[in-house]
């Protein structure tokens, strides 16, 4: 078992580079998503293609975020015709945790947007302050998913009080 603290650069190089290994499933919840690219062997790629590797590989995605992302996402999206048919997305306007779920058995709970600033590639100069943990702590690893997955689930959706703002209305 292990738990380790992330920081700073480390978003992207402890947690980020982890997506590339993952078997079966990843769910990913963030408030804010935008055009996030990440190194691919010598080339750089948007996670939208790495995402898109992992559906063609079989792996199960879910993507909870809570805001439209911008133009440059969407460009990028569309790259990736599998992304429209295979990836699971729920678009939930009060999602504000981050979590990042690996296969079930691991996870990283932080600050971290799934932006470029937040857990990207971005240099230290331009890089987001951020904190969080990764760990395979079978407690905290089970307390993350069933966060997640009450929430994909839609049991919040009957009392949310925003419907009004919901793009994609789960219940």
């Amino acid at each position: 078992m292990f738990t380790q603290y992330i920081s700073n650069e480390q978003h992207y190089t402890e947690v980020i580079s982890r997506i590339a290994s993952v078997h079966e499933t990843l769910w990913i919840g963030t408030a804010d998503i935008k055009d996030l690219y990440v190194k691919q062997g010598n080339d750089t790629i948007p996670l939208l293609g790495q995402l898109a590797g992992l559906l063609k590989r079989g792996v199960g995605v879910r993507l909870i975020h809570a805001k439209e992302p911008g133009p440059n996402f969407r460009e990028d999206f569309d790259k990736f015709p599998i992304l429209a048919t295979a990836l699971e997305r729920v678009l939930c306007p009060r999602v504000h945790f981050k979590l990042m779920i690996f296969d079930l058995n691991t996870v990283y709970i932080g600050s971290a947007n799934l932006t470029g600033a937040g857990i990207g590639m971005k240099s230290s100069l331009r890089r987001n302050f951020e904190a969080g943990i990764l760990t395979n702590d079978p407690q905290l690893v089970e307390a993350a998913i069933n966060q997640f997955d009450t929430l994909w689930m839609g049991t919040h959706c009957s009392k949310c009080g925003r419907k009004e703002f919901c793009g994609d209305k789960i219940k």
